[in-house]
């Protein structure tokens, strides 16, 4: 686009944020003049936290209207911002993160000591949940408050510790032990990062058409899509998330689709189809319908509603509602601002779990061992008070990194296997 145009306004669906085209977004390292379409996929909305695929266009006549709704969301998060800036800026311990990586974390160092200064950073509210449980609401009859265990202004209360709720994390000053964040500059002694992973989603798939589910708030929302009524959904993915949501999606008295470019479910997980095919039977009397060795190539809007999707054998299905479950990546952007060693996740000391900086460790969805990742809630704990035990402990209690088991909450046919 030739900068001779219009600059353009893109509205954040979640808050109601602008981002305007000629100012860009500085806080967030975008220059003014910054295309939407060059903005990196990884950038976030800088008051809520959502992702740039949460953005659209502003209409043209509409401006006015939106602008109103944007001017309140930002004068409400400068308020919130204020707040924090009459407070302490500066903290023994700072945990990037609002999930059960950092809430455990924080719960270790609390475990060790009352006196350390403790401070959380999330672009959420960072209440704390299950996220397993997440495939496995509807089957358990479960409401989406009723998977909060503690809200994350309780839990930081009852822990004695800084919660900064919705607050990005922009970039790591390692030399100066300092966290660059939407609300301003925080000082460490030392920092823990513990970011998480985000959903995997296919380039050629338009990102406003499709749900990723890998936070509750995400999975919320879905829920309100789904209403009260029987859907038809198409889960594109029948990995270990994708083969549980479908479970739980045709127990909650939805007709499921379930697409995969692979000849069977969970066949990354699974070498041989014995397992497999005992789940498919298990899923006969469900509304599951499996496609293997299919490819969704196109989706668009329904004349009348929902969407037309064509997959690679050129069947075309209308589909309500479309949940993407192609798998996790961890986003390298705080990472590279440190300079941290990268290879598949944040590089860490497979017994200390410290970065490649000094004072810099990392536990959780986002990190990598002997460029492997861990995905599984089970290893976290342990990983929690290996970091303890160095910030303020006597003596290193060492992590141990070991095959633990998956549980696969298909709960039509539960499964188990050891991780590789």
């Amino acid at each position: 686009m030739s900068a001779l145009e219009a600059w353009r306004e893109y509205l954040c669906k979640a808050c109601g944020y602008i981002y305007n085209e000629r100012d860009g977004d500085v806080d967030s390292g975008l220059a003014p003049g910054t295309r939407f379409e060059d903005i990196p996929e990884d950038w976030y909305c800088p008051i809520c936290g959502v992702s740039k695929a949460d953005f659209v266009l502003v209409e043209e006549g509409r401006v006015g209207t939106l602008r109103a709704r944007s001017s309140a969301s930002i004068s409400l998060a400068r308020d919130r911002g204020s707040l924090r800036r009459s407070s302490k800026r500066k903290y023994d311990v700072v945990i990037v993160g609002g999930g059960t990586a950092a809430w455990k974390t924080a719960e270790a160092l609390r475990a060790l000591s009352q006196e350390i200064s403790i401070a959380i950073v999330s672009q959420c509210d960072a209440d704390r949940y299950d996220k397993p449980l997440l495939s496995v609401a509807m089957a358990r009859n479960l409401s989406v408050s009723g998977l909060v265990k503690e809200t994350g202004a309780a839990a930081a209360l009852r822990l004695e510790i800084a919660l900064l709720s919705k607050t990005t994390a922009i970039s790591i000053n390692a030399s100066r032990q300092v966290l660059r964040t939407t609300i301003g500059s925080i000082h460490y002694q030392h920092l823990v990062i513990a970011q998480g992973a985000q959903s995997i989603f296919p380039a050629h798939l338009p990102a406003q058409y499709c749900w990723r589910i890998n936070h509750l708030s995400q999975y919320a929302r879905l829920r309100d899509a789904l209403g009260a009524s029987s859907r038809r959904v198409l889960v594109i993915g029948a990995g270990l998330i994708g083969a549980e949501l479908s479970n739980d999606l045709a127990l909650g008295g939805h007709s499921v689709l379930l697409v995969d470019i692979a000849p069977r479910p969970l066949a990354r997980l699974f070498a041989d189809s014995e397992q497999t095919d005992a789940l498919l039977k298990a899923w006969e009397h469900l509304a599951i319908k499996f496609f293997g060795n299919t490819e969704v190539l196109e989706v668009k809007r329904s004349a009348t509603h929902g969407y037309d999707v064509r997959l690679s054998d050129d069947q075309h299905i209308t589909i309500d509602e479309i949940v993407v479950a192609t798998g996790l990546k961890t986003c390298d952007r705080l990472a590279s601002s440190a300079g941290l060693t990268w290879k598949n996740g944040i590089v860490v000391d497979p017994i200390t779990l410290v970065t490649s900086e000094a004072g810099i460790y990392a536990l959780g969805d986002c990190i990598s061992i002997a460029g492997e990742t861990s995905r599984f809630i089970e290893p976290i704990g342990r990983q929690a008070k290996t970091i303890a035990s160095q910030i303020e402990g006597e003596a290193l209690i060492p992590y141990k990194n070991q095959r633990v088991p998956i549980r696969i909450k298909t709960t039509s046919m539960p499964m188990t296997v050891h991780s590789s």
